[in-house]
Protein backbone atom coordinates (compact mmCIF):
# COMPACT_ATOMS: atom_id res chain seq x y z
CA UNK A 1 0.00 0.00 0.00
CA UNK A 2 1.76 3.01 -1.10
CA UNK A 3 1.62 6.37 0.56
CA UNK A 4 0.69 8.11 -2.57
CA UNK A 5 -3.16 6.55 -2.24
CA UNK A 6 -3.57 8.40 0.82
CA UNK A 7 -4.66 11.68 -0.30
CA UNK A 8 -3.08 14.76 0.40
CA UNK A 9 -4.32 15.96 4.06
CA UNK A 10 -3.35 11.79 5.48
CA UNK A 11 0.70 12.84 4.11
CA UNK A 12 0.18 15.98 7.12
CA UNK A 13 -1.06 13.28 9.70
CA UNK A 14 1.86 13.03 12.47
CA UNK A 15 -0.19 11.12 14.92
CA UNK A 16 -3.64 8.78 14.84
CA UNK A 17 -4.93 6.77 16.84
CA UNK A 18 -6.89 3.36 16.38
CA UNK A 19 -9.06 1.27 17.90
CA UNK A 20 -9.77 -2.72 16.97
CA UNK A 21 -6.60 -2.42 15.23
CA UNK A 22 -5.36 -5.77 15.48
CA UNK A 23 -7.83 -6.88 12.40
CA UNK A 24 -9.23 -6.31 9.74
CA UNK A 25 -10.27 -2.62 8.77
CA UNK A 26 -8.33 -1.19 11.52
CA UNK A 27 -5.30 -3.27 10.97
CA UNK A 28 -5.55 -2.14 7.43
CA UNK A 29 -5.44 1.88 8.23
CA UNK A 30 -2.63 1.29 10.62
CA UNK A 31 -0.32 -0.28 7.96
CA UNK A 32 -2.01 2.50 5.32
CA UNK A 33 -0.91 5.41 7.98
CA UNK A 34 2.58 3.95 8.98
CA UNK A 35 5.81 6.08 7.91
CA UNK A 36 8.75 7.59 9.50
CA UNK A 37 7.58 10.66 11.49
CA UNK A 38 4.07 8.98 12.48
CA UNK A 39 3.33 8.11 15.72
CA UNK A 40 0.37 5.15 16.20
CA UNK A 41 -1.62 4.48 18.79
CA UNK A 42 -3.33 1.44 18.63
CA UNK A 43 -5.84 -0.80 20.36
CA UNK A 44 -6.97 -3.85 20.73
CA UNK A 45 -8.34 -7.24 22.11
CA UNK A 46 -5.69 -9.95 21.29
CA UNK A 47 -2.23 -8.13 22.62
CA UNK A 48 -0.27 -11.38 19.75
CA UNK A 49 -2.15 -10.33 17.02
CA UNK A 50 -1.66 -6.47 18.31
CA UNK A 51 2.00 -6.47 18.87
CA UNK A 52 2.03 -8.36 15.20
CA UNK A 53 0.45 -5.62 13.39
CA UNK A 54 2.85 -3.02 15.60
CA UNK A 55 6.18 -4.28 14.47
CA UNK A 56 4.62 -4.10 10.76
CA UNK A 57 3.99 -0.39 11.31
CA UNK A 58 7.45 -0.70 13.05
CA UNK A 59 8.85 -1.83 9.72
CA UNK A 60 7.32 0.86 8.10
CA UNK A 61 9.11 3.88 10.15
CA UNK A 62 6.30 4.53 12.31
CA UNK A 63 6.69 4.84 15.98
CA UNK A 64 4.18 2.80 17.62
CA UNK A 65 2.13 2.62 21.27
CA UNK A 66 0.13 -0.46 21.45
CA UNK A 67 -2.40 -1.12 24.06
CA UNK A 68 -4.65 -3.59 25.12
CA UNK A 69 -7.86 -1.26 25.97
CA UNK A 70 -11.49 -2.50 26.30
CA UNK A 71 -13.62 0.01 24.47
CA UNK A 72 -16.90 -0.59 26.68
CA UNK A 73 -14.12 1.06 29.86
CA UNK A 74 -14.89 4.82 29.60
CA UNK A 75 -12.60 5.50 32.00
CA UNK A 76 -9.93 3.34 30.81
CA UNK A 77 -10.56 4.93 26.85
CA UNK A 78 -10.58 8.56 28.64
CA UNK A 79 -7.45 7.61 30.16
CA UNK A 80 -5.67 6.28 27.07
CA UNK A 81 -6.86 8.93 24.83
CA UNK A 82 -6.04 11.98 27.46
CA UNK A 83 -2.41 10.77 27.80
CA UNK A 84 -1.95 10.36 23.97
CA UNK A 85 -0.78 13.55 23.01
CA UNK A 86 -1.83 15.93 20.27
CA UNK A 87 -3.71 13.55 17.92
CA UNK A 88 -4.25 14.46 14.30
CA UNK A 89 -6.40 11.57 13.36
CA UNK A 90 -8.34 9.25 15.67
CA UNK A 91 -10.47 6.32 14.23
CA UNK A 92 -13.26 4.51 16.39
CA UNK A 93 -12.98 1.22 14.64
CA UNK A 94 -13.93 -1.54 17.25
CA UNK A 95 -17.04 -3.44 16.60
CA UNK A 96 -18.58 -6.83 16.70
CA UNK A 97 -21.11 -8.62 14.77
CA UNK A 98 -22.99 -11.47 16.32
CA UNK A 99 -27.13 -12.54 16.89
CA UNK A 100 -30.26 -11.37 18.58
CA UNK A 101 -31.53 -12.12 22.30
CA UNK A 102 -29.00 -12.36 25.13
CA UNK A 103 -25.87 -10.79 22.49
CA UNK A 104 -27.87 -7.62 22.48
CA UNK A 105 -26.47 -5.67 25.05
CA UNK A 106 -22.68 -6.87 24.68
CA UNK A 107 -23.19 -5.33 20.97
CA UNK A 108 -24.73 -2.09 22.15
CA UNK A 109 -21.70 -1.83 24.49
CA UNK A 110 -19.22 -2.63 21.68
CA UNK A 111 -20.54 -0.86 18.93
CA UNK A 112 -22.30 2.27 19.94
CA UNK A 113 -20.78 2.52 23.90
CA UNK A 114 -17.20 1.82 22.51
CA UNK A 115 -17.82 5.06 20.21
CA UNK A 116 -18.91 7.36 22.47
CA UNK A 117 -16.22 6.23 24.63
CA UNK A 118 -13.61 7.19 22.01
CA UNK A 119 -15.13 9.88 19.85
CA UNK A 120 -16.34 12.37 23.09
CA UNK A 121 -12.59 11.91 24.85
CA UNK A 122 -10.88 12.59 21.35
CA UNK A 123 -12.89 15.86 20.46
CA UNK A 124 -12.09 17.24 23.97
CA UNK A 125 -8.53 16.88 23.06
CA UNK A 126 -8.56 18.31 19.88
CA UNK A 127 -10.61 21.23 20.63
CA UNK A 128 -7.63 22.53 22.82
CA UNK A 129 -5.24 21.37 20.02
CA UNK A 130 -4.19 24.33 17.44
CA UNK A 131 -5.99 24.50 13.94
CA UNK A 132 -4.28 24.42 10.96
CA UNK A 133 -4.10 26.66 8.15
CA UNK A 134 -7.92 25.36 6.81
CA UNK A 135 -8.92 25.41 10.48
CA UNK A 136 -8.88 22.09 11.51
CA UNK A 137 -8.03 20.99 14.85
CA UNK A 138 -8.48 17.39 14.56
CA UNK A 139 -10.65 14.39 12.31
CA UNK A 140 -12.51 11.85 14.03
CA UNK A 141 -14.06 8.52 11.80
CA UNK A 142 -16.13 5.83 13.33
CA UNK A 143 -16.71 2.75 11.68
CA UNK A 144 -20.42 2.67 10.83
CA UNK A 145 -21.63 0.02 8.05
CA UNK A 146 -24.23 0.04 4.86
CA UNK A 147 -26.29 -2.35 7.74
CA UNK A 148 -27.51 1.14 9.28
CA UNK A 149 -29.53 1.67 6.54
CA UNK A 150 -32.13 -1.03 6.45
CA UNK A 151 -32.98 -3.24 9.42
CA UNK A 152 -32.48 -6.88 8.80
CA UNK A 153 -34.16 -9.08 10.69
CA UNK A 154 -30.98 -11.72 11.79
CA UNK A 155 -29.07 -8.53 12.78
CA UNK A 156 -31.36 -6.13 14.37
CA UNK A 157 -28.61 -5.45 17.20
CA UNK A 158 -25.69 -4.79 14.95
CA UNK A 159 -27.98 -2.78 12.60
CA UNK A 160 -29.52 -0.81 15.01
CA UNK A 161 -26.15 0.00 16.75
CA UNK A 162 -24.58 1.12 13.60
CA UNK A 163 -27.50 3.58 12.43
CA UNK A 164 -26.84 5.22 16.06
CA UNK A 165 -23.09 5.63 15.15
CA UNK A 166 -24.23 6.63 11.79
CA UNK A 167 -26.60 9.25 12.63
CA UNK A 168 -24.77 10.58 16.13
CA UNK A 169 -22.04 11.24 13.85
CA UNK A 170 -23.53 13.03 11.07
CA UNK A 171 -25.64 15.04 13.44
CA UNK A 172 -22.82 16.51 14.73
CA UNK A 173 -20.45 17.04 12.42
CA UNK A 174 -21.74 20.77 11.67
CA UNK A 175 -21.44 21.86 14.97
CA UNK A 176 -17.72 19.61 15.64
CA UNK A 177 -17.08 21.81 12.26
CA UNK A 178 -17.17 25.21 13.73
CA UNK A 179 -14.92 24.12 16.73
CA UNK A 180 -12.36 22.94 13.95
CA UNK A 181 -13.02 19.06 14.68
CA UNK A 182 -13.64 16.85 10.99
CA UNK A 183 -16.23 14.01 11.85
CA UNK A 184 -16.55 11.56 9.43
CA UNK A 185 -18.92 8.55 9.40
CA UNK A 186 -17.98 5.83 7.39
CA UNK A 187 -20.45 3.10 6.60
CA UNK A 188 -18.70 -0.09 4.36
CA UNK A 189 -20.55 -3.18 3.17
CA UNK A 190 -18.94 -6.29 3.33
CA UNK A 191 -14.84 -6.33 3.79
CA UNK A 192 -12.97 -9.47 4.34
CA UNK A 193 -11.76 -9.62 8.05
CA UNK A 194 -12.75 -11.82 10.68
CA UNK A 195 -15.81 -10.51 10.63
CA UNK A 196 -17.18 -11.79 7.62
CA UNK A 197 -14.76 -15.27 7.62
CA UNK A 198 -17.82 -17.40 8.68
CA UNK A 199 -20.72 -15.33 7.37
CA UNK A 200 -22.68 -18.33 5.17
CA UNK A 201 -24.53 -16.07 2.42
CA UNK A 202 -23.83 -14.13 -0.45
CA UNK A 203 -21.81 -11.04 0.43
CA UNK A 204 -21.97 -9.02 -2.89
CA UNK A 205 -19.67 -6.21 -3.14
CA UNK A 206 -17.01 -8.07 -0.83
CA UNK A 207 -13.55 -6.40 -0.95
CA UNK A 208 -10.19 -6.64 1.01
CA UNK A 209 -9.60 -4.34 3.85
CA UNK A 210 -6.46 -2.75 2.43
CA UNK A 211 -8.97 -1.45 -0.33
CA UNK A 212 -11.14 -0.38 2.16
CA UNK A 213 -9.04 1.23 4.29
CA UNK A 214 -7.71 3.16 0.67
CA UNK A 215 -11.13 4.43 0.47
CA UNK A 216 -11.99 5.84 3.88
CA UNK A 217 -8.47 7.63 4.37
CA UNK A 218 -9.72 9.93 1.48
CA UNK A 219 -12.92 10.18 2.33
CA UNK A 220 -11.90 11.44 5.91
CA UNK A 221 -9.14 13.76 3.63
CA UNK A 222 -11.88 15.12 1.73
CA UNK A 223 -13.38 16.12 5.09
CA UNK A 224 -16.35 13.78 3.94
CA UNK A 225 -19.32 13.66 6.48
CA UNK A 226 -20.29 10.48 5.22
CA UNK A 227 -18.35 7.77 3.23
CA UNK A 228 -20.46 5.32 2.06
CA UNK A 229 -19.15 2.18 -0.47
CA UNK A 230 -19.46 0.42 -2.43
CA UNK A 231 -22.09 2.97 -3.72
CA UNK A 232 -24.59 0.70 -5.44
CA UNK A 233 -24.85 -1.57 -1.90
CA UNK A 234 -25.33 1.59 -0.46
CA UNK A 235 -27.83 2.43 -2.46
CA UNK A 236 -29.58 -0.85 -2.46
CA UNK A 237 -29.53 -1.02 1.66
CA UNK A 238 -31.23 2.79 1.57
CA UNK A 239 -33.77 1.19 -0.62
CA UNK A 240 -34.73 -1.94 0.80
CA UNK A 241 -35.07 0.32 4.19
CA UNK A 242 -38.01 1.81 2.34
CA UNK A 243 -39.79 -1.45 2.27
CA UNK A 244 -42.72 -2.41 4.22
CA UNK A 245 -41.05 -4.63 7.41
CA UNK A 246 -42.67 -7.82 6.11
CA UNK A 247 -41.78 -8.28 2.57
CA UNK A 248 -38.21 -6.77 4.16
CA UNK A 249 -38.28 -9.59 5.86
CA UNK A 250 -39.53 -12.28 3.51
CA UNK A 251 -36.52 -11.17 0.70
CA UNK A 252 -34.03 -11.58 3.86
CA UNK A 253 -35.85 -15.25 4.58
CA UNK A 254 -35.55 -15.88 0.92
CA UNK A 255 -31.67 -14.86 0.80
CA UNK A 256 -30.45 -16.67 3.75
CA UNK A 257 -32.26 -19.48 2.14
CA UNK A 258 -30.54 -19.95 -0.74
CA UNK A 259 -27.70 -18.76 0.49
CA UNK A 260 -27.32 -22.05 3.03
Amino acid sequence: MRGSNLGPTMHNVRSALITGASSGIGHALAVALARPAVALHLSGRDTTRLEAVAETCRTRGATVHPAVVDVRDADAMAAWIGNAGTLDLVVANAGVSAGTGEQTRGIFATNLDGVLNTVLPAMTVMADQPADAGGVRGRIAAIASIAAFAPVPHAPAYCASKAAVDFWMVAGAADARRRGIVLTSVCPGYVRSGMTTHNDFPMPGLMDADSAARIILRGVAAGRTRVVFPWWIGFAARASGLLPPRLLAALVAMQRGKAS
